[in-house]
């Protein structure tokens, strides 16, 4: 298979599932992050350091990485305990790295090199913005953390403030593209705020790159209650217009009985997937079995809800993506 360029979308953990299973192959792969998370260290690191949100460049950084173990774990220790408890190390080392060099894009390449990684983690934006949703009463909510715990409806309009202009190495890699995927993750937090970026919808639009969406496997209750994997496709396609995408990957498998009733207990429910929804849409939708069978602890041990008991099996969407998008 010739080596192709193919870029990934979104905020971290969407992120981190996508390029864990595209790095086995030899394609060059660059992940293009949102920068608009101001919630948890990160938020800290933000007010208190004035630097750029690093949670989600890291955890990009440490999925392309090919250094050893130890130093990946290194990278995303979380202290436990003390003054210092849920920090991350990572976050704490990026930081760093921009007040030395002075810019946090450079900050990235050179963690890169420090953590080996194969192909490369680009910031949307290298401006400092917010995130700003405007519900469809008027009422304004600021910042990524605050507008993750307010309910939303497909009808809020999301802005970036100030609105910021696009890190150029972002555009190439779009416009250099042979596959371009977008998502997973929370699509109203880590998706859409690539997408509002001066610059990123023209490049889109104008790339030649396959272009594909990658659905979640669960809804989020205050913000995406009882969505199909329809209603996902139609909030990016109103900020990136029609046929922004060629395709839409979705889940076909059924979790479990015992994990859909734990997640029903804080509810959260499966993202609707029984083809439906996709009447008259421009692109193709493409089901296939994508969950994962191992069971990972959650990062937070304050969590009360193991969100990664439900994810995506990085091989078998890797696999999808190649064989449906690249291999022909």
């Amino acid at each position: 298979m010739d080596s192709k360029k193919i870029v990934t979308i979104g905020g971290g953990t969407g992120n981190f599932t996508v390029l864990s299973g595209l790095k086995e192959y030899k394609h060059q792969l660059s992940a293009i992050v949102s920068m608009a998370d101001d919630g948890g260290s990160t938020g800290v690191l933000r007010t208190e350091l004035g630097v750029l949100p690093p949670g989600d460049v890291r955890q990009c950084l440490v999925a392309l990485s090919r250094s050893s173990a130890l130093l990946r774990d290194l990278f995303t220790y979380r202290f436990e305990s003390g003054r210092f408890e849920g920090a991350n190390l990572g976050n704490l080392f990026l930081s760093a790295l921009q007040k030395i060099t002075g810019d946090f894009d450079t900050a990235v390449q050179r963690t890169g090199e420090v953590l080996r990684i194969r192909g490369s983690v680009i910031p949307v934006t290298t401006e400092n913005i917010t995130l700003v949703a405007t519900l469809s009463d008027g009422f304004v909510v600021r910042g990524q953390a605050e507008i993750n715990n307010t309910v939303l409806t497909a009808a809020v309009s999301l802005t970036l403030d100030p609105m910021p202009r696009a890190n150029p190495r972002a555009l190439a890699a779009i416009a250099e593209a042979d596959l371009v995927v977008i998502g997973p993750g929370d699509l109203f937090t880590s998706i859409i705020p690539n997408l509002l970026v001066r610059g990123v919808p023209a490049a889109l639009s104008s790339s030649s790159a396959r272009k594909v969406y990658v659905a979640n496997l669960v809804n989020k209750p205050n913000h995406t209650k009882d969505f199909h994997v329809a209603d996902y496709a139609l909030v990016i396609e109103k900020y990136l217009g029609a046929r922004a995408f060629d395709a839409v990957i979705y889940n076909t498998e059924p979790p479990s009985a015992e994990l859909l009733s734990r997640y029903a207990r804080e509810g959260e429910r499966p993202v609707r997937s029984d083809g439906e929804g996709f009447e008259g849409a421009a692109y193709r939708a493409i089901g296939a079995p994508l969950l994962s069978e191992k069971i990972v602890a959650p990062q937070n041990p304050h969590d009360q809800i193991e969100r990664t008991l439900i994810r995506h099996d990085s091989v078998k969407l890797a696999k999808v993506l190649l064989e449906q998008f690249l291999d022909r």
